[in-house]
């Protein structure tokens, strides 16, 4: 019987179905990687524009283009799609298109749950996105209580358009468990043989952990934002004061999901970075088990550390104080992270193409935003930085100079094995120098305007943060307008690029550069053998 289904297999063998069923219907990894990685810049550039409404808004004091009250539907929704519509669906791409090769499988083990957690997103913030068509016709108004849509700005002095957006939080979160679920069974279950846990890529690594963070946290978010339903529409008072409820729990458990989130969006980076440096630097990655247990330990921690965002709450001082130690604690195997990926540069014989560039300036960026973290968590200072600019600035360097910069490294690393072509270097570097200049100009100078005291989420302020304001909006433009380079490179390198080899970068190692460029459709259909000198370790 199995040596009919093996010939069977080998007949069809790349058969690529066509038109837009090939894309409605597919459970093939690579189709629904490129269909998530799709969206994911489409999203980019949605919410990209939303940023720059913001910004030109805060160009100057005063109300200049928009109304405060679509001011705070900007805020918000920039919010919510950036980091559910770019940043998580970007990474579940990369998850989707390398996962199975690096681990030597054929396909995810859950193919139509995969087409599904696909399709569940463009309905999500289709939603969300018609809620605002509708504010900007005059038909009432998008969400505008700010991405954590904390109670009671979102139960009792919501917009209708509320109970939508509950609604397609839950959309979000299915597709997030299912793709996790998706991961965890396609790791667990088809390495290749000799493939063990600790000869995974590291890549491979964060995004298991990170598929036990998303199973673990996304419940709680429905939990939240169903008893907000309830709230709202069915007489509940979980979060009213006066019905015997407490506003401040519904922060607890939303950061309670919101901090683990944090940590969904940056491991995966961490192993994007870890995947890169070494091909580069033409070294192995410099403690393979240390980065392995960092990962676990930073997913552990990150479930105890959550009121730190609450310090201005009126914890009790014994709180503060757990929550403040514990999240210094984890900046230790953070900086293990760091350090062993500066250990691997070390005397490494590197050449900086495009991807490499990312990687460092990651790292870089990366560690400014981390620093920042530390600042915020001292409890006492943070009662002088929380709701500044300040902390605006610490985590746009975290999720754009961070988790952003690795999806562009990403997307250079392996541009050549999803298209069979090289892109444009120069281009790739001219993309890489104007987005940094812009990235840094924009997000800078938040910080200072933060100590100073400039409230976030407020459409007008003081004249004394007129000309950091100016810069920063300056930059903003660039940097959005930058990203067209990203898009032309990619698109300059699908028509017309140079044939990539199989191993498209000189120091790649891992299962994924042993087959050609462009991956085959149908990949591994007969495991492949595990060399040692194709491992990480």
């Amino acid at each position: 019987m199995s040596a009919v289904i093996e010939e069977h297999h080998e007949e069809h063998h790349d058969h690529k179905p066509t038109g837009i069923g090939r894309w409605l219907f597919s459970t093939n990894h690579k189709d629904i990687g490129t269909m998530y990685l799709c969206f994911s810049f489409l999203m980019l550039f949605i919410g990209g524009a939303m940023a720059l409404v913001i910004r030109a808004e805060l160009f100057q004091p005063g109300l200049q283009f928009v109304e405060p009250e679509f001011f705070n539907q900007m805020t918000t929704l920039h919010g919510l799609i950036m980091v559910f519509g770019v940043i998580m669906p970007a990474f579940v791409g990369l998850a989707n298109w390398m996962v199975p090769m690096m681990i030597g499988a054929p396909d995810m083990a859950l193919p139509r749950m995969n087409n599904w957690s696909f399709w569940l997103l463009p309905g999500a913030f289709g939603i969300l996105i018609a809620s605002l068509v509708m504010s900007i016709m005059g038909m009432g108004s998008a969400p505008n209580f700010g991405w954590t849509f904390y109670a009671p700005l979102s139960t009792k002095y919501g917009p209708a358009s509320t109970d939508f957006f509950i609604f397609s939080v839950h959309m979000m979160g299915i597709s997030s468990i299912m793709g996790a679920i998706n991961i965890i069974a396609t790791i667990m279950n088809l390495r290749a043989p000799g493939m063990t846990y600790m000869k995974m890529p590291i890549f491979v690594w964060t995004w298991f952990i990170t598929a036990y963070l998303l199973i673990a946290v996304m419940p709680v978010l429905a939990g939240a934002v169903t008893m907000m339903l309830t709230d709202r529409n069915f007489g509940t008072s979980f979060f009213d004061a006066a019905g015997g409820g407490d506003p401040v729990m519904f922060q607890h458990i939303f950061w309670f999901f919101g901090h683990p989130e944090v940590y969904i969006m940056i491991l995966p980076a961490f192993g994007v970075i870890s995947q890169i440096i070494p091909t580069f630097a033409r070294k192995k990655i410099f403690g393979y088990s240390s980065m392995v247990y960092a990962t676990s330990s930073i997913a552990f921690l990150s479930f105890i550390v959550w009121a730190h965002h609450m310090f201005t709450t009126g914890m009790p001082v014994t709180a503060e104080l757990f929550f403040m130690y514990a999240t210094m604690l984890i900046a230790v195997p953070t900086g293990v992270k760091v350090f062993n990926w500066v250990s691997t540069m070390w005397k490494g014989s590197m050449t900086f193409e495009t991807p490499m560039l990312f990687a460092v300036a990651f790292i870089i960026m990366f560690t400014i935003g981390g620093f920042t973290g530390l600042m915020l968590a001292i409890a006492p200072a943070d009662f002088q930085y929380h709701d500044t600019y300040f902390v605006v600035a610490h985590f746009h360097y975290v999720l754009v100079n961070g988790a952003l910069y690795s999806i562009f490294a990403a997307v250079y690393f392996w541009l050549p094995k999803w298209t069979g072509n090289m892109y444009d270097e120069k281009l790739g570097k001219l993309h890489f120098w104007v987005s940094t200049i812009s990235v840094n100009l924009l997000f800078f100078p938040m910080h200072f305007v933060g100590l100073a005291g400039m409230p976030r989420r407020i459409p007008d302020y003081n004249m004394q943060f007129a000309e950091f304001n100016q810069w920063a909006t300056v930059g903003a433009f660039i940097f959005g307008f930058s990203q067209l380079i990203l898009l032309y490179v990619i698109i300059h390198g699908i028509r017309s690029g140079k044939p990539a080899e199989g191993r498209a970068w000189e120091g790649a190692r891992g299962l994924e550069w042993t087959l050609p460029s462009p991956a085959p459709y149908h990949s591994f259909t007969h495991p492949p053998e595990v060399r040692d000198d194709e491992v990480h370790t």
